[in-house]
């Protein structure tokens, strides 16, 4: 299907990305509302606290249990499983979706964390504000506190994508490494390492540490106050 492990990873990394941006906005935005404009605040602290640890399991588990989650979450004796067979008449495991389910979950953190953080320090000013012309809580985290939070949102996107580019673990497990369908660019240098093909694992190793450098670079530009536009 896919020729060169790199390009797959491409696919893969831009995927997840987008649907890690998706979730983790949702996320933090509901987390975000259910901490501070909730109606009950030991409850909702309570629940927000609970989801953002759920939402940061993804950083802290071993590869291989959140490879094996997963694995129970989507076999093929899972009903999601089930399910996504019946409608495509393959199972979704070792698959180029398992590879983009695997690395959407280890890049989700990343998203929805920086989302948060980003709302939490957006002034309660602006929040007021739009109280006072009529805006709900909720439309008041949509309209205003992600529009103010874009740059980090987007720093954080970049982390995902270079995040997504390199998983390992989590998508042997869940994806395989069938060479030509699954394997990504970081299972492909694995195997060219054990296999002593040290040109084939520095053909991948050199492009995929200037794409983490060139991210780590714009990240640090979006991060920087200094570079705001006026």
């Amino acid at each position: 299907m896919f020729r060169s492990p790199l390009a797959l990873s491409f696919v893969v990394a831009t995927l997840a990305t987008l649907l890690s941006l998706l979730g983790g906005v949702c996320a933090a935005s509901l987390n975000f509302y259910v901490g501070h404009f909730g109606q009950r605040r030991g409850l909702r602290t309570r629940l927000a606290e609970l989801a953002d640890a759920l939402l940061s399991l993804p950083l802290v588990l071993p590869p291989t249990v959140l490879g094996y989650y997963l694995l129970t979450l989507l076999g093929r004796h899972s009903p999601l499983g089930r399910a996504f067979e019946r409608l495509t008449g393959q199972p979704l495991t070792f698959t180029p979706t398992a590879a983009v389910l695997a690395a959407m979950v280890s890049a989700l953190p990343a998203i929805a964390r920086s989302t948060r953080a980003a709302l939490r320090e957006v002034d309660p000013l602006y929040f007021r504000a739009a109280a006072s012309l009529g805006a709900t809580p909720w439309r008041a985290v949509l309209t205003v506190g992600l529009p103010l939070s874009r740059r980090q949102i987007a720093a954080a996107a970049m982390l995902a994508f270079a995040r997504a580019l390199g998983d390992f673990g989590v998508t042997l497990m869940v994806a395989g490494n069938i060479p030509g369908y699954t394997q990504t660019a970081a299972l492909a240098v694995y195997d060219a390492v054990q296999a002593g093909r040290e040109t084939d694992a520095l053909s991948l190793i050199v492009p995929l540490s200037g794409i983490a450098l060139a991210v780590l670079y714009v990240v640090g530009r979006l991060q920087d106050p200094g570079n705001e536009p006026r």
